[in-house]
């Protein structure tokens, strides 16, 4: 699986970049690895599904786990850019209303940058 990291402004949170336009059970398994290993230093993250069209239920139950993890354990980890495919996946599974989706990454990053300040 190809992903990058990155600083978003202000140090507000880490954005991980998915390059693959696919991402299965291994991958996710993986995904959530790397997730599981920065997020505590980070405490904010944004994954970045703009490059991705298709994820299987694997991936997907993955995403789930690792955002209910991050959750109880008090870090913030969103998701933004949902391709359309990816977008109607998270909508006819009801996601939505339980994974935290942005329309972009700017979106995710102004979102948690005003909830940071707000809990300050």
């Amino acid at each position: 699986m190809k992903v990058s990291l990155e600083s978003a402004r202000f140090g507000t949170a880490v954005v991980l970049h998915c390059h693959d336009q696919a991402i299965s059970r291994g991958d996710g398994r993986a995904l959530a690895a790397l997730i599981s290993e920065v997020l505590p230093s980070a405490r904010r993250m944004v994954i970045d599904l703009a490059a991705v069209h298709a994820l299987d239920s694997g991936a997907l139950g993955e995403l789930v786990m690792i955002h209910m993890w991050a959750e109880a354990a008090g870090y913030a980890l969103t998701f933004a850019s949902p391709s359309d495919s990816v977008r109607g996946l998270f909508e006819s599974t009801n996601l939505v209303s339980v994974l935290d989706v942005y329309e972009s990454v700017e979106d995710a990053i102004t979102a948690m940058h005003q909830e940071q300040v707000q809990s300050a």
